[in-house]
């Protein structure tokens, strides 16, 4: 497995290995995944590592085709149609 960077490359902050959510939208659905991640404690740019990062895309790509049996709804996203001035 590949580590995560402990500087930020952006800012030279600190990066620290957390538990992170993170949002992956493919097509008009979405997944919410716990991933472990580096988080910059300056700017807030998150790292992840190659592995992570290809499973993130892996899902993405179901979600799109919507391949989802191995997901649980846990709610529903509603667009709002009216203009808002």
């Amino acid at each position: 497995m590949t580590k995560i960077i402990t500087v930020c490359p952006h800012c030279g902050g600190d990066v620290l290995v957390k538990n992170v959510n993170k949002l992956v939208r493919g097509g008009h659905d979405a997944a919410v995944l716990a991933v472990e991640a580096g988080v910059c404690t300056k700017c807030g740019e998150r790292y992840y590592t190659k592995e992570a990062h290809e499973t993130i895309q892996q899902i993405r790509k179901e979600l799109k085709e919507g391949h989802t049996k191995d997901y649980c709804r846990i709610g529903n996203t509603y667009e709002y149609k009216k203009a808002i001035a």
